[in-house]
């Protein structure tokens, strides 16, 4: 990779984290935060973002983030005191301004109507005349040239011995790559500037001035309780644009400058710039410094820890390996209890050591992957403004326990669900404003989205507080579309999973969101791929919740080993329902393809694993077998019929496609403690191999 792209690529994953940023920060504001560092973080994260895109020219980009920073920077400032719409403004302009990134790391052209038109809708709250920066913050007066600029400070007052001095000398073409001066000083001055000096050496004549070009330069004194970390962070994308030292020192005074030539006016100009005051002022001296080191303190104490990206695929190389060590660790107990040795010898003292060393380290290595659920639930937060704005209705996203971690495959590969279960709780979940006040319902419908951790698997629940599930529609249109029969005795709970049927919707209408039958069936399936499961829990009239239980990585699984006809193999514990051991008159022939086992008031298909993977030909005569329940979104309850059941234990998955190539059945491998490969049964697909016919009528 050449250094540019490679700097191009470190700018776009720097921009999901300060998306990410600009997201929170937006909603906790909009949650009533009015912790004038919340707005302090979303400014910069625009105004880093439109940085780095001035650094690779992409104009769309930074038009856009310099209109979004020009108005924060009107809330930031104290000028503007947001209402709500402008707010909800502001999180659109995220959406934008997430979209405009996205389309920049592919290459993609921008929608320039889309950019014009939030622009004039931003614009429509703030009235800004940019023709020359900012011109309500400069005003022209005639006063002797030898003056310097004065923010308002004795400037011949001597600085403190361990105060920053700042020369900044702005390159000429610093506009054109999307920095502005003002901004950076601005923002300077909310860390407490306390002495500025405008150096015009290189300014000309009127006649002669560029207006898209910078003739001054500066010299700063800021104060010593101030990191230098945080002064960085103000130039972090303009750095490049600009002259940059930052020392500290104690200077005797800042001398006058030298006088310039007469501009070509009646009289001399000085431009003075009103920058605003710090955020937070002290009556004086002594307790500004002491809150200002107060607060270098506590932004000490919330900084992030620091971190180091890595290609994901070093990672896998890594986990593998640990899995590779973990097999070695079992192979190795398992010879030493072979030979004999007492369990209280050295040796078997030893491994026992380097089993528990070796399983914390597997735990250590597989917290690298795990990552916090938020930036998914944020993404959610997007979601619900659209889904909110097709449906005309008021609707707030809540979220709970995203800091949750869970492993990053499975985080990238519950999007899609998540998005079909957050549209469908607000188009077919939440009623409308007007029929929630008329129950006595706030007008303002609410989804939340929450994570927890709970006996070694995640939990992410999507809930609303609508009307519930109507049940009798429910029951009806599945009997008018044929997924039930129309004298079919169910449950609740049974007739709350027919929403996971295939083609099954309540919607009457075609709609962006919905009616097309195509949604909880796919979440279902996505769920199950993942090992996870789906539940439902509803009460009419109070609302609803889709519950989804995960396991916190792919990369072990919870199996059961079995032996089938002499080979050893693994059915995965979320496929398995119950294991048993029927009596031989619970066994049935079913015409002459199978046979069909009685369960508790049911006939479940039977399916001999054995014949299905080529071991051995179909059982004739069962009864001796012992039979695994399972069921699967693809095959519905089934009878898994296996010789013996060992034990139930933790493995390591192996995949077979990349090291051997596909196998009908087959979902994957391991390697047990004495070494011998087993195979990870694929359920759904043995049962369709087998040609077994899931779904039989009840006994009478």
């Amino acid at each position: 990779m050449e250094p540019m792209d490679e700097i191009r690529e470190t700018f776009f994953l720097e921009c999901e984290d300060l998306l990410q940023d600009l997201e929170s920060g937006l909603s906790a504001i909009r949650d009533g935060d009015h912790d004038p560092e919340k707005v302090n973080s979303v400014f910069r994260a625009v105004h880093s973002i439109k940085g780095g895109a001035g650094a690779f020219a992409l104009d769309d980009l930074v038009r856009f983030a310099h209109k979004f920073e020009t108005n924060l920077d009107e809330v930031r400032s104290g000028r503007l005191d947001p209402p709500p719409e402008l707010i909800l403004l502001f999180l659109r302009a995220a959406d934008l301004l997430a979209d405009l990134v996205a389309a920049a790391r592919s290459g993609e052209s921008a929608d320039g109507a889309q950019i014009d038109q939030l622009i004039s809708e931003m614009e429509g709250f703030v009235e800004i005349d940019e023709s020359a920066g900012r011109v309500e913050d400069f005003v022209f007066t005639p006063i002797p040239l030898d003056l310097s600029l004065d923010f308002g400070l004795d400037l011949g007052t001597p600085a403190a011995d361990n105060d920053w001095q700042i020369s900044f000398a702005p390159h000429p073409g610093i506009y054109a790559r999307g920095n502005d001066p003002v901004l950076l000083l601005r923002a300077l001055s909310q860390l407490g500037t306390s002495a500025a000096l405008c150096d015009r050496a290189r300014l000309p004549a009127l006649a002669d001035i560029d207006p898209e070009q910078n003739y001054l330069d500066w010299t700063l004194t800021v104060p010593g309780s101030v990191s230098e970390e945080a002064i960085r962070e103000v130039f972090e994308f303009a750095d490049s644009d600009c002259d940059l030292r930052i020392e500290r020192m104690g200077i005797p005074a800042l001398a006058p400058l030298p006088v310039l030539d007469a501009f070509d006016l009646p009289a001399p100009v000085e431009l003075v710039s009103r920058l605003p005051e710090p955020l937070e002022t002290s009556q004086d001296t002594a307790d500004s410094g002491a809150h200002l080191a107060e607060t270098s303190s506590k932004e000490s104490s919330r900084a992030p820890k620091a971190t180091v990206r890595v290609e994901l695929d070093r990672v896998d190389r890594l986990i593998n390996l640990i899995g590779e060590l973990v097999i070695n660790q079992s192979m190795l107990s398992q010879a030493v209890i072979d030979a004999g040795f007492p369990p209280n010898s050295p040796l078997a003292g030893g491994l026992d050591e380097f089993k528990q060393l070796t399983r914390n380290i597997q735990e250590s290595v597989m917290l690298i992957r795990a990552q916090p659920v938020h930036p998914l639930f944020q993404r959610m937060s997007r979601i619900v403004r659209e889904a909110s704005k097709a449906t005309g209705k008021s609707v707030r996203l809540v979220t709970e326990g995203d800091s949750t971690e869970v492993d990053k495959t499975v985080i990238e590969r519950l999007s899609d669900p998540l998005t079909h279960m957050i549209r469908n709780a607000v188009d077919h979940g939440l009623e409308s404003a007007g029929v929630r006040e008329a129950l006595g319902k706030p007008a303002e419908g609410t989804v939340r989205l929450s994570a927890m951790h709970r006996s070694g698997r995640v939990l992410i629940e999507v809930s609303d507080d609508g009307a519930g599930i109507n049940r009798p529609k429910v029951r009806q249109i599945a009997i008018e579309k044929g997924l039930i029969p129309a004298d079919a005795q169910l449950s609740d709970g049974e007739i709350d999973n027919l929403l996971f049927m295939p083609g099954f919707s309540t919607a009457t209408e075609v709609s962006n969101l919905s009616g097309r039958g195509v949604g909880m069936d796919v979440v279902k399936k996505s769920i199950q791929a993942l090992g996870g499961r789906v539940s439902i829990v509803s009460t009419p009239g109070r609302g609803s919740s889709f519950i989804i239980s995960l396991p916190l990585t792919l990369a072990i699984l919870d199996g059961m080993v079995v032996n089938v006809s002499g080979q050893t193999s693994i059915i995965p514990l979320t496929d398995i329902v119950e294991t048993l051991k029927p009596r031989p008159e619970d066994f049935h022939q079913f015409s002459n393809e199978g046979h069909v086992v009685f369960v508790r008031g049911e006939f479940v298909p039977v399916v001999d694993v054995g014949a299905a993977l080529g071991y051995r030909p179909a059982i004739d005569k069962t009864g001796n077998q012992i039979v695994v329940l399972t069921q699967t979104d693809k095959s519905g309850l089934s009878a898994l019929l296996v010789d013996e059941i060992f034990d139930q234990r933790q493995v390591v998955i192996k995949g077979l496609e990349d090291n051997y190539g596909p196998v009908q059945g087959i979902a994957a491998a391991t390697i047990l403690g004495d070494g011998q490969i087993a195979l990870i049964l694929d359920v759904g697909r043995i049962v369709n191999m087998s040609g077994s016919t899931p779904g039989l009528p009840q006994a009478a």
